[in-house]
């Protein structure tokens, strides 16, 4: 009897941890959103077309997991979008800056 009663508290233990809920990553997704603006404002996808490319992959990506649920993962992507913007946006105002065009 005391082996069922501590088998059944551990197991609703887990339940009780598993069960916990992970906070959408909206912070990330609006920090991911402006450097994805600001990349898109120097014309990046023109002048860094590699950091542009992956930036819009993993936006997409970490939407469809927000979407889906998966906090932890999207946030990550997010994270990743966000970085890869960031370089698109240094890289082509470095490329425009070379070839003496105006920003």
């Amino acid at each position: 009897m005391i082996k069922r009663l501590l088998f059944i508290g551990l197991l609703s233990c887990f339940f009780i941890v598993g069960c916990q809920t992970v906070e959408p990553p909206v912070e990330e997704w609006v920090l991911a959103r402006a450097a994805f603006d600001s990349a898109r404002a120097v014309q990046a996808a023109k002048y860094s077309a590699g950091f542009w490319h992956q930036a819009e992959e993993s936006y997409k990506k970490a939407r469809v997991l927000y979407k889906e649920e998966s906090f932890d993962e999207a946030r990550l992507e997010f994270i990743e979008a966000r970085k890869a913007a960031e370089k698109a946006e240094n890289s082509a105002r470095l490329k425009r800056f070379r070839s003496g065009e105006v920003l």
